[in-house]
């Protein structure tokens, strides 16, 4: 027989489009359209029922961007209609729910009834033929501002440019009746010409089921599709019903529905979005007791329990059932490159906090489908927290490298081991089609190790979740030959059942580095300083009121530094603090940092005066957890002298910067030519390659404009050494301008009294576009390894590109400081606002090696905001000569929490003494249960062993060690009988201490 798959396959689409979808309604009658357009920012439903409404023809125009329209709907159930729907068309265009206008259903006494999106139009109707239909409809504008994935620019993410013209026409509002045996020939159509598509041309299985398709259009009446349903339905009963092979892949397939927390939305959407999709969850599994759906964000929940109470209440019983999983245990899904360590730490105590506390439920799972790549410190945090798996698919976004496993143990930079799966499917938001199962058994790396996977079903990123439709496609497919078998289940059921078959899985070792998007480590500074701050702050405020409510019975203010952390926390998302969403949500960032840094510096002030009384004392404030400049740690301490200022010299050559530790030139260009370590006896410099130099490049990536930075930009730029002003101050210090030409560049740069570090401050005045600005220090050492902050330790990473991993390492995030260095020397650079990163080594034409360590500073991307980073930027930087890892991370507490000058009677002891400077104290604070206990985390910061001996100076009864969640351990791991702290490189502590 000739090959007629092509013509058949053709044909059975055709079909399907244009006879039996038509069809998939027997009847349909308008309904009558009132619509009342909302003046401002949404209302409630009580407030919207309220309004006057006019009517409101179908096909008229609604909703400027960002605008909302109330329409209210009524009609009457038709007599003899068994299965009615009510249909409602906003005017949808043809891309993914999410990204356009959506809709929430009301009852008239104000129930939420369901979701209304692109492929989700329908809501089902309960009640008696002839009776009343009174609904309303809140209808949202959004505009699709991703348009065509383009990255065009576009004025549509910030409301005061995005116009006033109506974005869409009310296409449909009817009360319809659903054919049934109709729809389920297309879902039975579906899964087998989804099957065929991914069958061998040569395998029986594949000519049987294009048989059955040819003879189900056969015996299909396109002139009678419902009443010859049924018929075509018998002929794909036997394909349908031909079970699956014993070795055929598992998948566990798991609802889902991935909602940015903000992106190209704001924030406030994101809370309607949610409750869209949580009710189309909930409605969905009041009719398919099959249904399994898990969802993250603790964030999600609370907005939803605030703005829909009725709502989260039936959540809460789907949750009770085991049905609505919360999973992740974090408070949003976060990037997890930039955040601190006590933030990142953070995100899971008030996540797990939240969940335990709503409903009871502990998640065991971590579920970050989709953050821009993944910190070697997080398995020991997600332990610590009491997580024993993690799920991510984003690294199968690498644009170099395939991950090799699937299912692995990722172990962290303390050794902790976290059983992992990654996704085969590729997928965060699959519809079960038979292409994306066939992906899933295909890609799966642990063939013949393993068996199963898991596939997160529904649609996401804007939300919506699993449909009818994948319901409708996982049943099919439960048992089908040729395809993988499909069960739906819980997260936890499926690793369960993984870890149960996969005893010794391969091991990945550090972080899971993504190979795509490394400009999110630089893109929107502002964003990124107003978290480096508020971070620190929040330290400073929970260590000060901490100790000011142990000793002086100061009220510590629970309740604003938890929403505090909790603005913190929600601006750690993945799309936030990467710098990759639309103007509107990273000017609302901005002000919510400055608000929060408002109300933490009230905290801090408060507290120390209550702490340090009125008085004529010259008091420094120390809240780093290293003595700074004779403050001890933690505590406040009387000023000492002094120190004599450095001198400074103007020559021929430029002006001499000398402080007995560090002796600087800086030329009449404004670049140090010259960085002499004066006890070392070195200089760090190398010939002709000046340091302190500024570089703009070229910024045109070839798609993700906010995400990427591409690798051959960074050979199309320019030094900035043409000055505008040279001038000596007073300090002393030299300052110097510059011009890119749009822009204007000012920096300061001194030295401190006797410390051998170089300070440089630069502002700029930010008007380049699409341009990457870099900072770049070539230094005279021999560095095989570049050392990066991260949280609660650091990473270490190759200056060549040796492998294709390393090349496409080629931009890294680090956190306060990176150090450099070669057996006896090393050179640490410090920051306060800055996050990218790229350091290299190169070989000198007349021998040596010259390792150059550039911070990347600032970026102007057109798409999503095309005004990105425009105006002031203020940046700290510090070069420290002959510095140790010690060094460095003394340098970047130093630079981003400085003691504080304040005045007052007397001096305040620690709270809290440890003896040995590598163990770090991240976070004193009281106990999250209100019991005025003070829990302290620790952590070993140098990579190597140490033991200490932890002081508390206040009385208490016992002290314990706690998971995060500060719930003791079993057993204590580091606290010895004697109070001393025996710690293995990087390991986290969490001590609580009982008060007496």
């Amino acid at each position: 027989m000739h090959d007629d798959a092509s013509q058949v396959r053709q044909r059975v689409a055709r079909v399907v489009r244009e006879r039996v979808v038509p069809a998939v309604y027997r009847d349909r009658r308008p309904l009558t359209v009132q619509a009342w357009t909302v003046p401002g920012e949404p209302v409630a439903f009580a407030e919207a029922r309220a309004q006057p409404y006019t009517p409101f023809p179908v096909g008229s125009a609604w909703g400027c961007p960002w605008q909302t329209v109330w329409f209210h709907l009524t009609g009457t159930l038709p007599s003899a209609w068994d299965e009615s729907e009510l249909v409602v068309d906003l005017g949808f265009g043809a891309g993914q729910p999410g990204f356009q206008a959506e809709g929430l259903v009301y009852s008239a006494s104000g129930t939420v009834l369901s979701g209304i999106a692109p492929l989700r139009r329908q809501v089902p109707l309960t009640g008696h033929p002839g009776a009343a239909i009174d609904v309303y409809v809140e209808a949202a504008a959004n505009p699709n501002v991703a348009g065509a994935w383009d990255f065009a620019p576009t004025p549509l993410g910030d409301r005061a440019t995005a116009g006033d013209h109506p974005l869409y026409r009310l296409a449909a509002a009817d009360v319809a009746l659903l054919d049934r045996p109709v729809w389920e020939l297309i879902a039975d159509i579906r899964a087998l010409n989804g099957l065929v598509g991914t069958l061998p041309a040569d395998l029986p299985r594949r000519a049987a089921v294009l048989r059955a398709l040819d003879r189900a259009v056969e015996v299909l009446d396109p002139d009678d599709v419902s009443g010859t349903a049924s018929a075509a339905r018998a002929e794909l009963a036997v394909a349908l019903a031909s079970p699956a092979s014993p070795s055929a892949h598992r998948v566990h397939a798991v609802g889902h529905a991935h909602i940015d927390s903000a992106w190209l939305w704001p924030v406030r959407e994101t809370v309607r979005k949610v409750a869209r999709t949580f009710a189309n969850v909930v409605a969905l599994m009041e009719r398919d007791d099959t249904l399994v759906f898990a969802a993250s964000s603790a964030q999600q929940y609370a907005w939803l329990q605030e703005h829909q109470p009725e709502l989260f209440t039936r959540v809460a019983k789907q949750v009770a059932t085991g049905r609505f999983v919360p999973v992740g245990g974090m408070w949003v899904e976060a990037d997890t490159n930039m955040p601190g360590g006590e933030a990142l730490a953070r995100q899971f105590v008030a996540g797990k906090r939240y969940f335990l506390e709503q409903f009871g439920v502990d998640c065991a799972e971590v579920w970050l489908p989709d953050s821009f790549g993944y910190s070697a410190a997080l398995p020991q945090i997600m332990a610590a927290a009491g997580a024993r798996w993690f799920l991510t698919q984003k690294t199968s976004w690498n644009d170099t490298n395939t991950m090799p496993h699937h299912t692995f143990a990722w172990e962290g930079i303390d050794g902790t081991r976290i059983f992992t799966h990654f996704p085969p499917v590729d997928t965060y938001g699959a519809e079960l089609s038979g292409a994306e199962l066939a992906r899933a058994e295909r890609r799966f790396a642990e063939k013949g190790w393993a068996t199963r996977s898991l596939v997160p079903f529904g649609w996401g990123d804007g939300g919506g979740g699993p449909t009818r439709e994948m319901l409708a496609a996982a049943a099919r497919t439960r048992s089908l030959e040729g395809s993988p078998t499909v069960r739906i289940t819980t997260p936890a059921a499926f690793f369960a059942a993984a870890e149960e078959e996969y005893l010794q899985p391969p091991v990945w070792s550090g972080e899971l580095y993504l190979e795509f998007h490394r400009g999110t480590y630089t893109s929107q500074a502002r964003t990124k300083r107003g978290n480096r701050r508020i971070e620190h702050l929040l330290r400073e405020a929970e260590l000060w009121a901490t100790t000011a409510a142990v000793r002086n019975g100061f009220p510590y203010p629970y309740d604003l530094l938890e929403a505090c952390w909790r603005t913190v926390l929600l601006q750690q998302f993945h799309d936030i603090l990467p710098g990759t969403s639309i103007a509107w949500v990273h000017r609302q960032a901005e002000r919510e940092y400055a608000r929060v840094a408002a109300e933490l510096e009230d905290v801090v002030d408060t507290a120390l005066r209550a702490l340090t009384g009125d008085g004529p004392l010259d008091l420094h404030a120390n809240a780093g957890p290293l003595p700074v400049d004779g403050t001890p740690a933690l505590s406040v301490a009387a000023a000492g002298p002094r120190a004599p200022l450095p001198t400074v010299e103007e020559k021929d050559d430029g002006v001499v910067l000398d402080n007995g530790a560090v002796r600087v030139v800086v030329d009449g260009r404004g670049l140090l030519t010259s960085v002499h370590d004066v006890v070392a006896e070195r200089e760090l410099l190398v010939p002709d390659a000046p340091a302190n130099l500024l570089q703009l490049f070229r910024d045109t990536p070839t798609q993700w404009d906010a995400w990427d930075v591409d690798a051959r930009d960074r050979r199309i730029g320019r030094d900035l050494v043409e000055t505008v002003a040279l001038t000596v101050e007073p300090g002393p210090a030299v300052r110097v301008v510059r011009s890119t030409g749009p822009s204007t560049i000012t920096q300061r740069v001194s030295l401190r009294a006797s410390d051998p570090v170089v300070d440089i401050l630069t502002e700029v005045d930010w008007h380049d576009r699409q341009k990457l600005l870099k900072l770049a220090f070539p230094l005279d050492v021999h560095a095989d390894r570049a050392t990066s902050e991260i949280q609660f330790g650091h990473v270490h990473r190759p200056t060549h590109a040796n492998t294709s991993w390393d090349a496409a390492r080629f931009e890294t995030c680090a956190h306060r400081w990176v150090h450099v260095g070669e057996p006896g020397y090393g050179v640490a650079v410090a920051n306060d606002a800055t996050y990218g990163h790229d350091i290299t080594r190169t070989t000198r034409p007349g021998g040596g090696t010259t390792t150059t360590v550039r911070l990347s500073l600032l970026r102007a991307p057109l798409f999503p905001d095309p005004h990105a980073d425009q105006g002031g930027h203020r940046f700290a930087v510090a070069l420290h000569a002959g510095a140790t890892i010690g060094d460095a991370i003394a340098e970047g507490y130093r630079l981003n929490v400085p003691p504080r000058r304040i005045r007052g009677a007397r001096e305040v002891a620690p709270l809290i003494a440890v003896s040995d400077p590598a163990v770090v104290v991240e976070a004193v604070k009281l106990a999250e249960d209100r019991s005025g206990d003070v829990v302290v985390r620790l952590y070993e910061s140098r990579g190597s062993r140490a033991t200490a001996l932890v002081t508390a100076g206040f009385p208490h009864r016992a002290v314990v060690e706690t998971d995060l969640l500060e719930r003791p351990l079993p057993e204590p791991v580091c606290l010895g009988p004697d109070g001393a702290l025996a710690v293995r490189p990087f390991r986290i502590v969490t001590l609580r201490f009982s008060r007496s």
